[in-house]
């Protein structure tokens, strides 16, 4: 597959151009720590002869990223205009470089229109993909996000319908594509998050004793002070990476409750292999999750993972296994912890076992080719 997917790419040259999610530009990457990850794909494309183009939602500023890809060529709201204006007008502002282009991929369905627009004006084959379920995430996050799971459906269907491929990055994540939007199984592609794997692995650091992990949004979504709960009494140290509406309630909590707690904000993704591999135990207790980027590289760092078992999660994780599963209430949470820190040679096994999970089946070469056969498929007469 990957010879004759290398092949076609010499033979045509393929124009490859990622739409982002809307309202996203390069900056929002770089700020949240996510730059050198989400980008690291389309590098490795850049290897294959796949000429690649961002179209993102930033202003001019993006522009000075160019230098750290180099190659890429970045389109953005140069012009200033008003969100709304910028993403309507989008297939025809960037009409040019659309037109020269051999397919479109989304990175989520929030933005995918734009896309689908451009495909329909400019007869080009597009790439539907979503790294988490919009309408299925939105659904299960409480009745307050029970009209955006509406919108996000009508969303899902028109854009899902239109694509010549539908990638996801779970096996129920297909199952709930196929299902939900009656899709051809054949038109749906599971291509599951990846990790750096030369970045993120152990290197023999002896983690900080009683030192939790947590990356992530500080939001009710993740479950964040259900977590700080959990460690009440314990006497450990919680490192929290991330920010979001909770931060100052996860502050208070653990004040009131003597929890210490660590605050860093968001950290470049270069940064977190070492906090990882300086901490006993990640942990995960989110009530529903798509593919999680930052369990599986706390795995690929060879650490102890706790999760909920909740969707999303407990297909990652085979408990007592590659990792340990609870529940999302904090007396669950807390007997996890106090299991995993008794038995420090069960951590040392579920690590080594996560790690080689990892390895095995989320190693970015893998997902590269992946990649290139799903482009081969949908720019194969």
């Amino acid at each position: 597959m990957a010879t004759a997917t290398h092949s076609a790419s010499q033979r045509v040259k393929v124009r490859l151009v990622l739409f982002f999610t809307r309202g996203v530009s390069l900056k929002t990457w770089d700020d949240g720590g996510m730059f050198e990850r989400e980008v690291a794909l389309y590098r490795r494309l850049q290897a294959h002869g796949i000429q690649v183009t961002f179209i993102t939602y930033g202003d001019a500023s993006d522009l000075a990223y160019a230098g750290r890809l180099p190659g890429i060529r970045i389109l953005c709201n140069r012009w200033g205009l008003p969100a709304r204006i910028y993403k309507s007008l989008l297939p025809v502002l960037h009409g040019l470089s659309l037109a020269r282009a051999s397919v479109y991929k989304t990175n989520q369905t929030d933005g995918a229109c734009a896309a689908l627009w451009a495909a329909r004006l400019w007869h080009k084959p597009l790439i539907a993909r979503c790294g988490y379920m919009w309408s299925d995430l939105a659904a299960h996050s409480g009745p307050e996000r029970q009209n955006e799971a509406e919108h996000a459906r009508h969303k899902e269907s028109l854009v899902f319908h239109a694509a010549q491929r539908v990638v996801v990055t779970t096996p129920a994540m297909r199952d709930y594509a196929v299902q939900q939007y009656q899709l051809s199984p054949t038109r749906v592609q599971v291509i599951p998050n990846y990790v750096l794997t030369d970045l993120f692995y152990p290197d023999g650091t002896d983690p900080v004793p009683n030192r939790l992990c947590f990356i992530g949004r500080l939001g009710n979504e993740k479950n964040p002070l259900a977590l700080v709960e959990a460690c009440a009494g314990l006497g450990t140290e919680l490192v929290m990476v991330g920010n979001g509406s909770l931060r100052a309630a996860i502050a208070e909590m653990a004040e009131r409750l003597g929890v210490n707690v660590r605050l860093l904000g968001n950290q470049p993704h270069t940064s977190l292999p070492d906090i990882l591999r300086r901490s006993a135990i990640f942990l995960l207790v989110s009530p529903h999750e798509g593919h999680p980027k930052t369990l599986l590289e706390a795995m690929a760092c060879g650490l102890a993972v706790i999760g909920a078992d909740s969707p999303g999660i407990r297909e990652l994780i085979r408990h007592g296994e590659t990792g340990w599963l609870c529940g999302t209430g904090s007396a669950s949470i807390q007997a996890a912890i106090q299991e995993l820190l008794a038995r420090p040679q069960l951590r040392a096994e579920l690590g080594r076992n996560a790690r080689r999970y990892v390895l095995e089946h989320f190693a970015l070469d893998r997902i590269v080719e992946m990649e290139l056969a799903v482009l081969t498929e949908v720019l194969t007469p």
